[in-house]
């Protein structure tokens, strides 16, 4: 690491020459394989923006200038140039740097991130700051905004929204397309039809031949400047959409070849107004096993980076679902899964092959994903829309106006619920109990196990309405492959005694319910109780329940506000009873990325979190609850 060891800052980037920038970028790669195979995380993302990452370190400030960053996954590039490199073995891990582009982490980070599509919108409001920061004080020093974004991420509306605005606002700015026909799975979509076709037209073979002079010339005339960047670089005959939108096009040029990108970059950077570069790469480049499969390799686990294996995850609540929407769609040709660009991960690839004529990959767009299955509700059909808690609420205002108001049949099937672990902060799906619970017409359930998610799903499509079935992220045991006739029944709006009780009753769900187990062992006056159903409550069983208990318990992976534990609280609340009543939860905070089973104990909502709150509050009221 002779070029990388000498590079302690975005600025020492600048000092070195062309050969030093290219031998840098090898051992940036070689780094970021390393890391990645000690602690596993986004390896393919970060592995394909590698010569992108050295060509705007070597002409951009990034503690002055913006580099916005989408999504922020592809950025350990970034991070290992900006001073941070000593600390990369902590990536994602407790304590450690964040897997995504971070302000309070560094201020070489423009934004912190974590979700797709927006990257335009930032970058639009800080080209707007600079612009009339300067208008008030001419002495302010002007800065670059650059937004990175990639070609999956350009499918988001939000994205697209915010390229109409930035055509019509005309502030100076660079938008590099990092264009790799990927997101996490491929890429979908009309657009992605578009940026392959641009590879294939013979004007584009023929300016990439030509090279930089036929850029250069055009970019020199100032008079003509934008009609004549698109002449050259875009066939007339063409519609090119970026141009219509107001926003000067040039490319596509080759994103592995440091040269090209400094030339390029250094000549647009001064141009007025905004212009994308369109850049082509591989995802996963020069590490053969992720360029072959960049989808497993976008955030393997820790692997031997000598010997790399695609390694089982093992069977987990993802691949349970997928099974059992396969099963569904195969009795019932009403059936659709409807994903925002989540195949792998909501475990549909599958279904995907099975029922392709009812599988929709909407791209990231999950508004979208969900509007369409309001359209298809409308019509008859039985919509399932597989999404992750943190980008479901994405499309809130979708899910009121356009499903529950009208109190469509929409399952929304909500992966990922619960703390999540080395995505962190961003991706946490611990508010979905929240932001859902209030909403007329949603139920909302979550199954202890395969089995009972399975039944859960069948007895949903069955009654029809907005209902949502949420899981963790992780592993769970297979249900037996019996025919669907045999699924459990289970009655929609009921919860199940695990344990019997006299004094006092845990309520408990998913990755709560062994912890509350584990607690109540031993304890023959304490009841534990599966509160599967969060909207509605089983009301008969909890007011049952008051009538003799002493005490009651919630434990829930969830944030504090507005959970099951608020739930039950209200519930009591309004029906006049009282029971002292011990919730817990996530605290009314941004939790960070860190192990989740850690983070169930530092929170209190383990097994000893629970025997406390018990202890406690058998001492507060006289009962003795652990003797």
């Amino acid at each position: 690491m002779a070029v990388l060891s000498r590079v302690n800052s975005s600025a020492d980037v600048k000092h070195l020459s062309q050969s030093e920038l290219d031998e840098l970028a090898k051992e940036l790669r070689s780094e970021i394989i390393r890391i990645c195979a000690l602690g596993g995380g986004h390896l393919a993302s970060s592995l394909g923006a590698v010569e992108l990452t050295v060509a705007l370190h070597a002409l951009f400030d990034s503690r002055s200038d913006r580099l916005v960053w989408d999504v922020g996954h592809q950025s350990y590039g970034h991070k290992i140039l900006t001073g941070r490199k000593d600390l990369m073995d902590s990536i994602r891990k407790p304590g450690g740097l964040a897997g995504f582009t971070c302000t309070s982490e560094s201020p070489d980070d423009a934004l912190t991130v974590g979700h797709a599509s927006t990257s335009l919108a930032a970058a639009l409001g800080m080209a707007l700051a600079r612009d009339a920061s300067q208008e008030r004080d001419a002495s302010q020093t002007p800065y670059h905004v650059v937004a990175i974004i990639g070609d999956g991420a350009l499918t988001g509306g939000m994205a697209l929204a915010a390229l109409n605005q930035i055509g019509h606002s005309k502030p100076k700015m660079l938008i590099i397309l990092n264009d790799n026909d990927m997101s996490i799975s491929e890429n979908v979509g009309a657009l992605k039809h578009y940026m392959s076709s641009l590879q294939v037209q013979p004007w584009f073979q023929k300016v990439e031949s030509s090279g930089r002079n036929r850029l250069w010339k055009p970019l020199v005339d100032f008079g003509s400047r934008a009609k004549q960047a698109t002449r050259h670089f875009f066939d007339p005959a063409s519609a090119n959409p970026f141009h219509a939108m107001g926003v000067r096009y040039v490319g596509p040029i080759d994103g592995h070849n440091i040269e090209q990108l400094l030339y390029y970059l250094g000549h647009i950077k001064e141009l007025e107004g905004p212009t994308m570069l369109h850049i082509v790469t591989k995802k996963g480049k020069g590490y053969k096993i992720a360029e072959t499969d960049p989808i497993y390799w976008h955030g393997p686990p820790k692997f031997d980076m000598d010997k790399p294996v695609a390694a089982s995850k093992g069977y987990t609540w993802s691949h349970a679902f997928g099974d059992a929407a396969s099963e569904l769609a195969k009795t019932d040709d009403r059936v659709w899964v409807i994903t925002p660009a989540m195949r792998e991960g909501s475990g549909l690839v599958d279904y995907s092959q099975n029922h392709p004529k009812r599988y929709l990959d909407v791209g990231i767009a999950e508004d979208v994903s969900v509007t369409t299955a309001a359209g298809l509700a409308l019509r008859g059909e039985k919509p399932i829309v597989a999404i992750y808690s943190t980008f479901l609420q994405r499309a809130y205002d979708q899910v009121i106006h356009d499903v529950c108001l009208e109190n469509l049949d929409v399952i929304f099937a909500i992966d990922r619920a619960g703390l999540v672990g080395g995505d962190g902060a961003t991706h946490q799906g611990v508010f979905d109990l929240g932001y859902l619970r209030t909403v007329p017409n949603m139920s909302i359930a979550m199954p202890k196990d395969a089995r009972e998610q399975r039944a859960m799903l069948k007895r949903a499509l069955e009654l029809g309405g907005p209902k949502a079935i949420r899981w963790p992220r992780g592993k769970v045991e297979k249900a037996p492959a019996d025919p669907i006739d045999t699924w459990d029944d289970i009655a929609w709006g009921t919860w199940e005694i695990l344990k019997e009780g006299k004094d006092a009753f845990i309520f408990a769900l998913g990755p709560t319910l062994n912890y509350a187990l584990e607690a109540a062992r031993e304890l023959p006056s304490v009841g534990v109780i599966n509160a599967r159903f969060i909207k509605p409550l089983d009301m008969p069983m909890l007011l049952e329940l008051a009538r003799h208990a002493k005490v009651f318990v919630v434990s829930e992976d969830h944030a504090r506000e507005g959970g099951l534990g608020s739930a039950i609280a209200e519930a009591l609340l309004d029906n006049d009873v009282y029971v002292p009543l011990r919730r817990l939860g996530l605290p009314d905070c941004f939790v960070p990325h860190g192990d989740p089973v850690e983070q169930h104990a530092q929170f209190g909502i383990d097994a000893q979190g629970i025997r406390t709150a018990l202890e406690e509050l058998g001492m507060l009221h006289g009962i003795g609850l652990l003797n």
